[in-house]
């Protein structure tokens, strides 16, 4: 059996949890989860991987079991989660990794890489955007109109996405079988999504959210002069990023290896055996 140990750092301040697993002098799997989640969700990814990877899966400021300081305390934009993760990554000794960039976790990624780009091996993206083919409208709808115009009256009409049924609907939305989705996956999202002055968090990330489409175009200038080996591994189901975004990968990615799973934005919690096959088969060619 596989041993996951459950560690902090401190980085500027602030705690960050995470998860580690592998040898210590293997190549690094660094795993960016997204929103409403944690680290939480690559529970059985990590185990999967460790057998050839140095697994790392961090928890970002205001989820999971990192520092979650108040809207006051601490700048929650993604250029601020970027940064803290790139000091942790220093404070864990860590300079080159592949990532594994879902929903948030994706625009993190991506300035880390135009932060440092020889530090990034290899970039799977599991339902984690870098093109706006990739939004679906209507869902974005209310993220973009807030982002424009923090009015109350925006804020009312995108505060139902922190509520249990849209997070709930994450996790099931898309999925042929739904009965093997573990609940205690969402009523962990849930709970921490519950505490005090989270809703402001979430918010913030909200309205900071339209600063990643700015960045796109800088990503894609440097996938096509870096030529980083590419997995793009999707829940084509996904009613949050779309298959198209995936797909667009193939515009600026060296030969990118574009796979799209009967499943929804989890994917790991209906398809985890295929997206294990798929990123050892990948990452074992470079």
């Amino acid at each position: 059996m596989v041993a996951v140990h459950h560690r902090e750092s401190i980085v500027d301040g602030w705690k960050v949890f995470y998860r580690e697993a592998g040898p210590a002098d293997a190549p690094v799997m660094l795993l960016l989860h997204g929103y409403p989640t944690s680290s939480h969700m690559f529970r059985h990814l990590i185990p999967a991987l460790a057998d050839r990877y140095r697994v790392i899966a961090p928890d970002h400021i205001g989820f999971g079991r990192s520092s979650a300081p108040g809207v006051e305390e601490f700048e929650y934009t993604f250029r601020e989660l970027a940064r803290i993760t790139r000091a942790f990554l220093t404070s864990v000794s860590v300079d080159r990794f592949t990532v594994y960039a879902q929903d948030y976790g994706a625009p993190i990624a991506w300035r880390l890489a135009l932060e440092n780009p020889g530090a990034v091996e290899g970039v799977i993206s599991q339902n984690g955007n870098a093109y706006d083919e990739g939004f679906v409208p209507d869902f974005w709808a209310p993220i973009w109109a807030y982002g424009q115009d923090p009015s109350r009256e925006n804020e009312e009409a995108l505060r139902p996405a922190l509520a249990r049924e849209a997070v709930e609907w994450q996790y099931l939305h898309g999925v042929p079988d739904p009965s093997v989705v573990d609940p205690d996956a969402w009523e962990h999202d849930i709970a921490l999504l519950g505490r005090p002055g989270n809703d402001l968090v979430q918010l913030a990330l909200f309205a900071d959210y339209h600063t990643n489409r700015a960045l796109y175009p800088r990503f894609h200038e440097w996938l096509r002069t870096s030529q980083v080996p590419v997995l793009a591994i999707w829940g084509r189901n996904d009613q949050i990023f779309g298959p198209a975004g995936a797909e667009a990968f193939r515009r600026d990615a060296t030969d990118p290896r574009i796979e799209l799973l009967d499943g929804g934005h989890f994917l790991l919690e209906s398809h985890l055996d295929d997206v294990v096959a798929a990123v050892r088969d990948w990452r074992a060619s470079f």
